[in-house]
Order: structure tokens, then sequence, then C-alpha cells
């Protein structure tokens, strides 16, 4: 028998995948537990539309990041700290400072989880962070570190 699996079996498939089993064991173990549909045809035209219309809204999320990254490559957000002797920072600027400044600054609601840093900033000065806004994108952001 022919089934559509819904959820990813072990040792037989992925999510979406069209396999052959035993009907006992589609009968018996997948279709109670909702792990796979019967391959007809309404469900196997089911299946193509619902692929269809998750790679129009993945390829939508990918446009948007792309404009994003490009809007934030433009822009620069300034974060003022307490600094000592030389320019140097006590403590250092945090990508939760990063974040709030962001959306202080430029309106833009940036995730701090998403701020990929190398190292703390510890220094006054211009400084370019990463941003992971999709995992095809990556936009940098230009970090303006001021002294009071």
């Amino acid at each position: 028998m022919k089934v559509i699996l819904i959820e990813d079996v072990k040792a037989l498939g992925k999510k979406g995948d069209t396999v052959n089993v035993s009907d006992g064991y589609a009968r018996n173990m997948l279709f109670p537990k909702k792990l796979a549909l019967e391959a007809n045809a309404k469900n196997i035209n089911d299946l193509k539309l619902k692929k269809a219309h998750e790679e129009k809204v993945a390829k939508e999320q990918l446009a948007q990041a792309q404009s994003f990254a490009e809007q934030l490559a433009q822009a620069q957000v300034k974060v003022s700290v307490k600094v000592g002797e030389g320019g140097k920072v006590f403590g250092s600027v945090s990508s939760k400072e990063i974040a709030e400044a962001a959306k202080a600054q430029l309106g833009y609601e940036i995730d701090k989880k998403k701020i990929l840093m190398t190292a703390p900033i510890k220094m006054v000065g211009t400084t370019s962070v990463s941003i992971k806004l999709h995992p095809k994108v990556t936009a940098e952001l230009k970090v303006v570190v001021e002294g009071l």
C-alpha cells in the first residue's frame, strides 16, 4: 500500500515522502497514530498544493530578509556608555543594548539572539556587527560606541 508520511518516521522516511508499506503496518500503526495518509489522488494533490504554498512562503521570507539586510547595511546605531581613560569602556556593549538601540533609533525589532558578535565591544568607535536574519541571509549593522 502506498502512503504519504505526515510526520518523520524512523526507517521509513521524512515528512511528505510517498512510501510503499504493507497493508497491516499502514492500518495498524501509521493511520491510528496519524503518521501517514493513504496515497489516493486527493491526498497527493493536497500534498503538491501544500508544498507549492510552502515554497512560495519561503521565497517571500527570503526576499523580505534580503531587503531588510540592505536597509540595515545603510543604517547605524549609536550606543552611549561610560568610558575610562584611553577610550576603554567600563564593561562591554552587549547584544541586548544593540537591539534596544536599534528599536529606539531605527524602529527595527531585532532579536538579541540573532545578533552575532565575535567578541564583546570594549572600545569607543565604530564596529560592524552581523545579524542573522534568515538561514541564507546575514546583515551587517554599524554600531557607533560613544563615551559619556
